[in-house]
Parts: C-alpha cells; sequence; structure tokens
C-alpha cells in the first residue's frame, strides 16, 4: 500500500520552524512520508500540502496569503489533493479565512498542532513532545523556550496572537535538547518572544542563566546562542555566564526599538533612553568582545527630527556590530493603532530608514575590518562551487553574514562536503560590509 506523502511550508520566523520540526515527528512516526521542505508551492507534488503561516506584520500576511492561494492553484490543478493551513494567520484570521479561501481543507490556530495531526489521520503521541525532524542543517537548531508574551509593547500583535508568556519546564527543554545533540546538532540557539522572562510563570523568577547553563552540560552541544532577549529588567545573571563558560557565544540578539524616551514612552517599551544606554554599556563592559545585534523602528508616532537624530546618534556611538531596522506599519488591535495617530508620512519613514541603514553599513564594515586578519573557529554550514559558507561565535544563522572560505586556494582537491556541521580554523583575508572571506588553516 502506497504511503501518504506530506509537503509542509514554514512561514515566517525560527518559533513557527520548531512548531513545524514537532508536527513532523508525529507524523512521520506514523509512517506518512515527508517530502522535502520547499520555500514554494510551486514544486508541491504531495497528497497534503500545509502551510505553516506567519501574521506578524503587513508583508508577513501577505506572504502567507499569497502561499495558501498559491497551494488552492496547486490543487486545482492536481499537484496535491488537500491544503491544510495552520500558525500565526489563521490563529488571528480564521474566520476571514474560511470565508474567503474555501478551498482549503483546514485552517488551525497556533496551539493547535495536535488537531492538525489528526487531520492527517495520525494521533498525538506524548512520548515524541520532545523529538522533532529538523528542518535545518542538521549541525545547528533552535529550542523554543516559551510560547507568548507578557509585554504590552504598543506597536504588536503578539500577545494577541499567542497571548501570555508561558515557559516550557527546564527538565522538557534538556530532554529536547538531549534528543538534538543526538541528532549531531552542535549549535543550540534559544528562542521566544522574551527569552530573558524564561522562568518568572513556572519559578517565580527569571531562570535563563540556569536554563543556559543546564543546557550547557549537554555532551555534543558545543554552542549556545540567544536571540529575542528584551531590555527591561535585564537579568544581569545570564551576563556572567556569557562571560565565562566556553559554551555559550558571546553573542546577544536585543531589539531596543528607539532611544528616544518620547519614542520609547509611546511604544511602551518600559524603559527609557538613559537606561537603554547603560544597558549597551553593562554588556560591553561584563562581557568583553561581545557582539550585539539589535533592530530598531523608524517612523513611529511621536518620531519628530529630533528624535530620529537622536536614534542616529545612539547608533553611531553604540557601534552595533549587527542592526536590522523595519518602518512602522498600524497593526489592527494593538494599542498605537487605537490610540495614535500615524503621521509620519510614508515617504519620510523611507528616508530615515534608509539614512539608519547607511549608518549602519559603515558600522559594519568597520567592524568586519577589523577582523581582517584574525584567526578563529568556524562552523561549516554549506558549501557552494566556490566556498565553504560557515560562521563563528559571532554570526548566527538566517539573519547575519557569512564566512566564505575560499576552496580554490586551500585546495582543488579538498572533500568540502565532508566538512558540513564541522568546525574548522580559518583565517579571516577580506571582508566587506556583510560578509567575511577566509581561508583555512590547515
Amino acid at each position: 500500500m502506497k504511503k501518504s506523502k506530506i509537503k509542509l511550508i514554514t512561514l515566517g520566523c525560527s518559533k513557527n520552524r520548531v512548531d513545524s520540526e514537532h508536527l513532523l515527528k508525529q507524523v512521520e512516526k506514523s509512517g506518512i512520508e515527508i517530502s522535502p521542505e520547499s520555500e514554494s508551492v510551486e514544486d508541491a507534488r504531495a497528497d497534503v500540502l500545509i502551510i505553516n503561516t506567519c501574521g506578524f506584520i503587513k508583508d508577513a500576511k501577505v506572504e502567507s496569503i499569497q502561499a495558501i492561494l498559491e497551494a488552492v492553484e496547486a490543487k486545482k490543478h492536481g499537484f496535491t489533493s488537500k491544503v491544510l493551513v495552520f500558525g500565526c494567520l489563521s490563529q488571528r484570521y480564521r474566520e476571514e479565512l474560511v470565508r474567503s479561501i474555501p478551498e482549503v481543507d483546514g485552517f488551525y490556530g497556533v496551539f493547535d498542532i495536535e488537531q492538525v495531526v489528526a487531520a492527517l489521520g495520525s494521533c498525538w503521541n506524548s512520548n515524541y513532545e520532545t523529538q522533532r525532524v529538523l528542518t535545518t542543517p542538521s549541525h545547528y537548531a533552535y529550542l523554543k523556550i516559551s510560547e507568548g508574551c507578557d509585554r504590552t509593547c504598543s506597536y504588536c500583535s503578539i500577545p494577541i496572537i499567542k497571548g501570555k508568556h508561558v515557559s516550557v519546564p527546564v527538565e522538557k527543554l534538556v530532554s529536547e535538547a538531549q534528543y538534538l545533540a543526538l541528532l549531531g546538532v552542535k549549535e543550540l540557539i534559544l528562542v521566544a518572544q522574551d527569552t530573558t522572562y524564561y522562568g518568572v510563570d513556572l519559578y517565580g523568577k527569571r531562570c535563563i542563566a540556569e536554563l543556559v547553563k543546564r543546557l550547557s552540560d549537554i555532551e555534543g552541544i558545543e554552542w549556545l546562542r540567544l536571540l529575542y532577549a528584551y531590555p527591561a529588567a535585564f537579568p544581569e545573571d545570564l551576563l556572567e555566564v556569557m562571560a565565562n563558560n566556553s559554551k555559550v557565544c558571546k553573542y546577544l540578539d536585543i531589539p531596543l526599538q528607539h532611544v528616544s524616551d518620547k519614542v520609547l514612552r509611546n511604544m511602551k517599551r518600559s524603559v527609557n533612553g538613559e537606561q537603554t544606554r547603560r544597558l549597551v554599556e553593562m554588556f560591553r563592559r561584563n562581557v568583553p568582545g561581545i557582539v550585539l545585534r539589535t533592530t530598531m523602528m523608524v517612523g513611529h508616532p511621536g518620531e519628530d527630527n529630533k528624535a530620529f537624530e537622536e536614534l542616529l546618534s545612539f547608533v553611531s556611538q553604540a557601534r552595533f556590530e549587527r542592526l536590522g531596522a523595519f518602518t512602522y506599519s498600524e497593526e489592527e488591535g494593538t494599542w498605537s493603532a487605537h490610540n495614535l495617530r500615524d503621521t509620519v508620512r510614508a515617504e519620510v519613514k523611507e528616508e530615515r530608514y534608509k539614512r539608519l541603514m547607511e549608518l549602519q553599513s559603515g558600522v559594519s564594515m568597520e567592524y568586519n575590518e577589523s577582523r581582517i586578519g584574525t584567526k578563529e573557529k568556524v562552523l561549516v554550514d554549506s558549501v557552494s562551487d566556490r566556498y565553504l559558507i560557515a560562521r563563528s561565535r559571532n554570526e548566527s544563522p538566517e539573519v547575519d553574514g557569512e564566512i566564505l572560505i575560499d576552496r580554490i586556494i586551500n585546495s582543488s582537491n579538498l572533500n568540502s562536503k565532508d566538512l558540513i556541521g564541522t568546525f574548522v580554523d580559518i583565517e579571516i583575508t577580506d571582508a566587506d560590509e556583510y560578509d567575511l572571506y577566509a581561508k583555512l588553516i590547515l
């Protein structure tokens, strides 16, 4: 009897990816065949096509709707017989989606993975709850340590979609990490809506430092990396672990969003500009050599020219090694959308965005150039015709630049594919504003 085959497309953030991987494990153990994941439904040829959607901001919602429509088209042409949709978009807009795209066979929310499994003719098995089918390269994985958020940032729809902060118990996370290590995972990347709030609901205090220490004891895990920290009441004991535990990357992703008191107040970020500046100083002081990644928002209501110039000055002084930015857009249901007029014109937002990113481009270039001539241990992610593509402790996958190791100047006979997922020593030879270039130290 022919096995049923599914293809799953994951859109949005790494937290969605973790959900997809848990779903795939549940269907795999029931004998359902899993087609290789792709970012497009154009090559969809499977009995069931599943889309894990994102509904966070406008662009993500548009991408998710487009993917659903393409899946429906694939069903119409006989490439698939069933289309299932779950995740953030259908959590937030299920009724509207059911009415507007009736060709979809089922819409499910963020917390409805068990129902998706049931729709595939299988049953949820709690024995597999800490196991996953990796869709990342097998040497790194994301570990989602909590769901939801207790913050009340005025522009953010996450609490509307995912509800209050709920931590995953430590023992369950350790079990999941041990399983990932058995699969060959060497780098664990901790993710959540707010990683630094971990444990408050379960243990009455922030336990992120303790969790990181527990995970670092797992044999096979060589690097631990933290994303999505929050600036308010930052747990300083985490910095002590980061500074002294050799497995913890001196790398922190912490979206600061702005530095103007007025803008931060309108954003309801629970910190002011001076606290934000002191926080960055504390990071640099307590963890020498730390690499900081942040995100800034331009054009939020209340951001006048003075506030924007203050932001530029801050970014120039703070010298963030990595910085991303986006322009404010109203998200229905949020406090900002209900209570603040979007007074910054679209063309002004775009101009500010470009100025900020031009400034950061120069900062990033200086940082990358400072690494020329240094020797580093890197983890090889993949291989191209010309390069081994790798990262050091200072680069997170998918969001940061890469280290491109020239295969030709080392050896034309180098069996590069054998090096994927291994650590190698390199010397950095050149840089641009995004990527670094290197040669192997043989």
